[in-house]
């Protein structure tokens, strides 16, 4: 194993940018910034279409083939609904590999066209075998975004603004979610069509073709340049998304940690300890229970004596919230440190759940029932406006440039790997022993995260992806 060294200031002399690269700037470094967010994030508001609306389906898709569904039983709707999330494991994989390998933009632009192909596949689904082929197909773009789509925007954004920006990401999954629940109501009660479930999930293929347009007029990450020893263009990115002067500083910065050899580096014990830590938050985001929230909804709501209709239209408050949530943790993590508001996040989620499963063991009645409702709304609060917001913003900041793409994909794997198995076996599991044990273990589970959290939870805001890893090299001296 290589000894760790301090790298060489300024090993190489920095080229000036390509002539012209900076002619027609005209926007505001911040403005172009925002504009860039914008487009990326339309992979994760895909991300949040896909994962919600099969909630909305999945009751159409139970009927039998003559009455226009595929005839699904609980183990099949399983099925169904995991394809995509195992999908999705593979996808994070793939998306950092071709994240390091070819540039983030370039690798979005890939999932923008798996997502138009996946999409529109599930919408023509003949029977549940093709359904399962290609919800896994559109995983594959799902988990590949999951990945990427974060990173691009961590290494994009300065260092005082990236908590908001980053968080940007999972306001547009919850934004997804929210359009998928609406149009899944009003598809419903206003379409007496056998296949209304098909439009659906049809719908997901506009925004992909926004997607994949959007992205072909954005910048390569600047950092992802300069782990190529493309100076020359990571100078032109930044004196677009940065002041005159901040630019060439940064650049600096980044050139410092990017020749720095790689060898072995993802064997160091620093480096173990962040992808522990990345792995960890990414399984314990699915092991909050929040897939079988969100995919499940309408059935829960169902076990309690909802109609078909009734709790789909009911299920749009829960993307109300989680879309109100995640605005309010923009605000936080823009001001305040992410471990507290994290691990104030966790500590709300274990408790919710622990009322939720409560909840489902008391006699029927329609206060149980008021129970079971805000407890759901009160997780799917603390879980997006804390948790889906902090992990996904921690894991896009701690790991080294040079095998970034990798690391994230990994922990984004395990996160995949993860809710496909919660996803799989939850309905099974709440049909044999019912809601009310199924979420009391998910409180159990959520309280050791919370303790791993408390001890190993590293803080990240107020420093520059660079310094970070400057820092975490320095506590691996001691």
């Amino acid at each position: 194993m290589m000894p760790e060294t301090e790298p060489t200031r300024h090993a190489r002399t920095i080229p000036p940018p390509p002539p012209g690269a900076l002619s027609g700037r005209t926007a505001k470094p911040e403005r172009s910034v925002r504009v860039i967010t914008t487009i990326a994030t339309l992979g994760a508001l895909l991300f949040g279409y896909d994962t919600g609306v099969i909630s909305g389906a999945l009751p159409f898709m139970r009927d039998p083939a003559e009455e226009g569904g595929l005839g699904l039983t609980a183990t099949t709707e399983g099925v169904v609904a995991s394809s995509l999330v195992f999908g999705a494991a593979f996808g994070a994989l793939l998306g950092g590999r071709l994240a390091d390998r070819f540039g983030r933009r370039r690798a979005i632009l890939s999932f923008a066209v798996v997502f138009f192909g996946g999409a529109l596949g599930t919408a023509l689904s003949p029977d549940a075998t093709s359904m399962v082929v290609f919800r896994a197909i559109l995983g594959l773009a799902v988990g590949g975004a999951s990945a990427t789509v974060p990173m691009f925007i961590a290494e994009l954004s300065p260092a005082h603004r990236r908590g908001r920006l980053v968080s940007q990401n999972e306001l547009m999954i919850v934004t997804g979610q929210l359009i998928a629940y609406t149009s899944n109501a009003l598809i419903a009660n206003f379409s007496d069509n056998e296949h209304a479930w098909r439009y659906m999930l049809g719908l997901a293929t506009i925004p992909a073709v926004l997607l994949w347009f959007g992205m072909l007029f954005m910048p390569e990450s600047p950092r992802w340049f300069a782990a190529k020893g493309r100076l020359g263009e990571a100078l032109s990115v930044l004196r677009r998304i940065r002041e005159h002067d901040a630019a060439q500083a940064e650049l600096n910065e980044i050139v410092e940690r990017a020749e720095e050899p790689d060898a072995g580096e993802m064997r160091l014990p620093w480096v173990r300890r962040l992808l522990m830590i990345g792995i960890v938050l990414n399984v314990g985001m699915q092991l909050t229970g929040v897939n079988a929230m969100v995919y499940l909804a309408p059935t829960l709501l169902e076990s309690i004596g909802f109609g078909t209709k009734a709790a789909l239209t009911t299920t749009i408050a829960n993307g109300v919230v989680a879309v109100v949530a995640v605005s309010c943790g923009i605000y936080v993590y823009g001001r305040v440190n992410r471990r507290p508001v994290i691990i104030t996040g966790q500590t709300g989620v274990t408790v919710a759940l622990a009322v939720l499963g409560g909840a489902f063991l008391l006699p029927e009645s329609t206060g149980r029932n008021y129970l079971i409702i805000a407890a759901m709304l009160a997780f799917l609060f603390f879980f997006q406006g804390a948790i889906g917001t902090g992990y996904w913003l921690v894991t896009s900041e701690i790991f080294p440039l040079r095998f970034r793409g990798r690391a994230i994909g990994i922990a984004v794997f395990a996160q995949w790997i993860a809710g496909g198995v919660v996803t799989l076996v939850v309905p099974p599991v709440i049909e044999a022993v019912g809601g009310g044990t199924t979420f009391l273990v998910f409180a159990v589970i959520n309280l050791g995260t919370l303790i791993f959290l408390v001890k190993l939870l590293p803080e990240t805001r107020g420093h520059t992806l660079e310094s970070l890893e400057r820092r975490f090299r320095s506590y691996a001296r001691g």
